[in-house]
């Protein structure tokens, strides 16, 4: 991760704004850009979201995985 990475951290965002906050987030990177995702849980169906609305435009990798904390780098590798 570079240290011009943001990390975008919503364990104390109300759940109903947590997919608004991230899919903004991943909308204003530019091709090559990323973000670290910091979440208190497992968030799986929010990969499953992204592979469907962004298939093929996005990396996703886990940098952490529990049991409190998860981080996972989520990045635009192509411009949609």
């Amino acid at each position: 991760m570079s240290a011009a990475t943001t990390e975008l951290d919503v364990r104390t965002e109300a759940p109903a704004n947590r997919h608004k906050l991230i899919f903004d987030t991943y909308g204003a990177l530019a091709a090559g850009e990323d973000f670290v995702l910091v979440n208190d849980h497992d968030p799986k169906p929010l990969y499953y979201q992204f592979a469907a609305e962004h298939a093929g435009e996005f990396s996703w990798d886990y940098l952490e995985s529990g049991p409190e904390v998860w981080k996972v780098r989520i990045g635009r590798t192509a411009a949609a």
